[in-house]
C-alpha cells in the first residue's frame, strides 16, 4: 500500500476525505470559521456547522485532529457532518478544530504532546486546548444546550482521550476510537521493541513538520517508491540510518525521532496518555478493531487505565472485528478474505455509537448500555460480559511438545541434559537469516497492508525458518477472551534476537470450513488470530535491554494483545514462532547493538533455539470460556 492510500485510508476513517457535499446541507446548517484564542494566545483554527433552526438549543459535537478539517472557506462544505450521517437529523452543532501547528492553527505541533500534570496559567496541552475550546463555545452565541461530546479516530482518538484528565465541566461524553495510546508499548511506533517499519516509513513520507506558517495546504516533500515491491525495497535500505538519509526525504524530525529512542526512554513516557486517566468526570466509550493494524493496543489500554484509575467514571469498551477506523464507514460484514455473518459496523453505531451521545448530551433513554461489546470472531456474534476480559474466563495452557504438537501438560522430567546437542531433543531451532527474513504476507507492498490481521499463513507455515506446532482437531468449540500469555525458553547463537510469535486457527479441510467473503469455503485456511513480535534484548526491561549470551538459555514472556476468538470444533489452534517479519519490523541484526544505526555488514545468521523440557518449557497460556453445557437428550 503506497502512503497515499495508507494516509487517505486514515482520513476516510475519521470522515475528512470530501466528494460532492450534501447539497441538504447548506439548507440545515450555516458553517462559520474562528480562530479560538487559547491561553497562552495562539489562536486554533476551528470549523463550525450550526443547524439553521435555532428554535431549540443543541449540543455541540466536537473533534480534533492533525490531518486537516477541509475544505476550508465560509462556502465549501463537508460532504456529511458528525461521526455517521444519522447526526446529521438528530440535530447538533458539529465543532471541526486543527490542533496547534497543523494546517490553519498557529502554534507548534508535538507528536503526542506530553500532558501536564499541573498547568501553570498559560502552560498548555491537549486538554488545555480543549477545555479553552470548549469554553470559547459555550460563551458564543451559538444556540447550544451546554452539553459537549468529544469523538475522534486513531490521532483524533489520541486527542479525545488527552482531553479526558481535568476535563471541562461541560464535557459529558467522549469517544476515543482507535486512540494511540503509548507509541512505545504497543501502538503505532514499536511493539515490545520491535519498529513498525513499514507503516511508519510510509506514513512519515507524508507527514512532515510544517514548513512557515499556518496554511490550508500540507506542502510536503515529493516521494516515490519506484517499486511495488516493498519487501526488496526496504532490504535496499539495508540499516534504517544510513538508508533514511539515502531515501527518505530530509528534514522530518518527526521519523527521526523514532529512530532516535529505540527504547522506552523519556521521550516515549512523557508523551503516554494512560497514567493521566485519573478522576475522569466525563462518560467514556472507548473503541478498537480486532484487526487493527495500527492501533489495537491503544483501545485496550486506555480502557484499562480508566478502570483502574478512574473506577467510579462510566467508562465502556467496545472491540469489533474491524480494521483502522472499520466501524465508521460501510457494512463491516467483511475483512480481507473473513466474512463475519452481520453488518457489524452499521450496528456499532446505531446501537453502541449513537446512544452513548444522545443520552449523555440530551437524556435520551440509553437502554442498552454494556460495559464491554466484543465481536467474537469465529462464533461470529456479540458479547456483552460485565467486565472485560471476562471472569468467568479461566487459564488454560498449550504447551510446545515434540513432533510440533501443542499438549495441555508440559514434557515429563527426564534425565537432565546439558546445553550441547544431546540436548537437541528436548528443543526445536532453525537458522534466521535476516537478509532473507520471513515476510508478514505472500507479497508486501511499500505500506503496511491494513488488512494482514486476517492473513492465511500457509505461506510462512511451510518455511524452514518458522516453527509449526499445533493441537488436534478440536473435539468442541474452544472460545478465548483477553490477551495471550507467551512463556518462551530460548537460546540464539548471536546477541540479539526477535521473537515472532503467532496464534492460528486452522480450518478443517472439508466441506465444514468457513465460509469466507467470497462466498467460498475456505477449506484449510490458517487464519492468524493475533501475531506480535517481541525483540529479545528487552526481556528485562524495556528501559534498559541486555545482550543475550550465545548458546545460553533466556526466559522470555510477554503479552498478545486482546483476542476475543472462537476456534470452531473440528479446527486446530496453531503457533508459529519465527525470528524476523519483515517488513512490518525492522530487521534485527542479531547482533547487540543500536538497531537504527546497524549497515549492510552488520546483518548475521544466527541459529535460534526453542526449548520445550520439563525444565525449560515454551508455551502460550489463552483465557478460555466455559463451553456453553449440551442440551439433555430425551430419555
Amino acid at each position: 500500500m503506497t502512503r497515499v492510500v495508507l494516509l487517505m485510508a486514515a482520513l476516510s476513517a475519521v470522515g475528512l476525505v470530501q466528494a460532492v457535499p450534501d447539497a441538504g446541507l447548506r439548507t440545515r446548517y450555516t458553517k462559520h470559521e474562528f480562530e479560538v484564542p487559547m491561553r497562552d494566545g495562539v489562536k486554533l483554527f476551528t470549523i463550525v456547522y450550526a443547524p439553521v433552526d435555532t428554535s431549540r438549543a443543541v449540543p455541540i459535537l466536537m473533534t480534533r485532529t492533525p490531518y486537516g478539517i477541509d475544505p476550508y472557506g465560509p462556502d465549501s462544505y463537508r460532504r456529511s457532518l458528525g461521526p455517521s450521517p444519522a447526526y446529521e437529523k438528530d440535530g447538533y452543532i458539529f465543532v471541526y478544530q486543527d490542533v496547534r501547528g497543523r494546517f490553519r492553527s498557529g502554534g507548534e505541533f508535538v507528536e503526542m504532546r506530553p500532558t501536564q500534570a499541573s498547568p501553570g496559567p498559560t502552560d498548555v496541552d491537549e486538554s488545555t486546548d480543549t477545555s479553552d475550546t470548549i469554553a470559547w463555545l459555550l460563551a458564543s452565541d451559538l444556540k447550544h444546550n451546554g452539553r459537549v461530546g468529544l469523538w475522534g479516530i486513531s490521532y483524533g482518538g489520541f486527542y479525545a482521550a488527552a482531553a479526558l484528565p481535568r476535563a471541562h465541566p461541560a464535557l459529558k461524553a467522549v469517544s476515543p476510537q482507535a486512540p494511540i495510546a503509548d507509541l512505545f508499548l504497543g501502538d503505532d511506533s514499536y511493539h515490545n521493541g520491535a519498529f513498525m517499519l513499514a507503516a511508519n516509513f510510509s506514513f512519515y513520507t507524508g507527514f512532515f513538520p510544517r514548513r512557515g506558517g499556518p496554511s490550508a495546504k500540507d506542502d510536503n516533500p515529493p516521494f516515490t517508491y519506484g517499486t511495488q515491491d516493498g519487501y526488496a525495497f526496504y532490504l535496499g535500505l539495508g540499516g534504517l540510518r544510513e538508508g533514511s538519509a539515502r531515501r527518505f526525504p530530509p528534514g522530518n524530525t518527526y521519523w527521526e525521532d523514532n529512530l532516535a529512542h529505540p527504547t522506552y526512554d523519556a521521550f516515549w513516557k512523557a508523551r503516554a496518555i494512560a497514567p493521566h486517566l485519573r478522576d475522569v468526570t466525563p462518560a467514556v466509550l472507548t473503541v478498537g478493531g480486532w484487526y487493527d493494524a495500527e492501533d489495537l493496543a491503544g483501545p485496550l489500554r486506555i480502557y484499562r487505565a480508566i478502570e483502574r484509575q478512574s473506577p467510579s467514571a462510566s467508562n465502556r469498551l467496545v472491540m469489533g472485528p474491524w480494521a483502522h477506523g472499520g466501524w465508521s464507514r460501510g457494512d463491516g460484514d467483511k475483512l480481507g478474505a473473513l466474512a463475519f455473518g452481520a453488518k457489524t459496523s452499521a450496528e456499532f453505531r446505531e446501537r453502541f455509537e449513537r446512544p452513548f451521545f444522545e443520552h449523555y448530551l440530551r437524556d435520551a433513554p440509553l437502554a442498552d448500555a454494556p460495559e464491554a461489546a466484543v465481536f467474537v470472531t469465529g462464533e461470529n456474534a456479540w458479547r456483552t460480559p460485565p467486565a472485560w476480559p471476562p471472569a468467568e474466563a479461566t487459564p488454560r495452557t498449550f504447551y510446545f511438545a515434540d513432533g510440533g504438537a501443542l499438549a495441555d501438560a508440559p514434557a515429563r522430567r527426564a534425565e537432565a541434559r546439558s546445553e550441547g546437542a544431546g540436548a537437541k531433543a528436548d528443543a526445536d531451532e532453525y537458522v534466521s537469516d535476516p537478509n532473507r527474513p520471513v515476510p508478514y504476507v505472500p507479497n508486501p507492498g511499500t505500506g503496511m497492508r491494513r488488512d494482514y490481521m486476517t492473513e492465511d499463513q500457509r505461506f510462512a507455515a511451510t518455511r524452514p525458518d518458522v516453527l509449526v506446532y499445533q493441537t488436534p482437531p478440536l473435539g468442541e468449540d474452544l472460545t478465548i477472551a483477553g490477551p495471550i500469555h507467551v512463556s518462551l525458553h530460548v537460546s540464539t547463537t548471536g546477541t540479539d534476537a526477535d521473537w515472532v510469535v503467532k496464534v492460528i486457527d486452522v480450518y478443517p479441510e472439508d466441506g465444514t470450513a468457513p465460509v469466507g467473503a467470497s462466498g467460498a469455503r475456505l477449506g484449510g485456511y490458517q487464519q492468524l488470530v493475533r501475531g506480535e513480535p517481541f525483540r529479545g534484548k528487552f526481556r528485562d526491561s524495556f528501559e534498559r535491554p541486555a545482550p543475550f549470551v550465545p548458546g545460553q538459555t533466556a526466559a522470555i514472556a510477554f503479552d498478545l494483545p486482546d483476542v476475543a476468538h472462537t476456534f470452531r470444533r473440528g479446527h486446530r489452534l496453531m503457533v508459529h514462532v519465527q525470528s524476523s517479519w519483515f517488513p512490518l519490523i525492522d530487521r534485527n541484526p542479531q547482533v547487540f547493538m543500536d538497531i537504527p544505526a546497524a549497515k549492510a555488514g552488520d546483518f548475521q545468521r544466527a541459529t535460534q533455539r526453542v526449548w520445550r523440557s520439563a525444565d525449560r518449557p515454551s508455551s502460550i497460556r489463552v483465557l478460555a470460556l466455559p463451553t456453553a453445557p449440551k442440551p439433555a437428550t430425551a430419555p
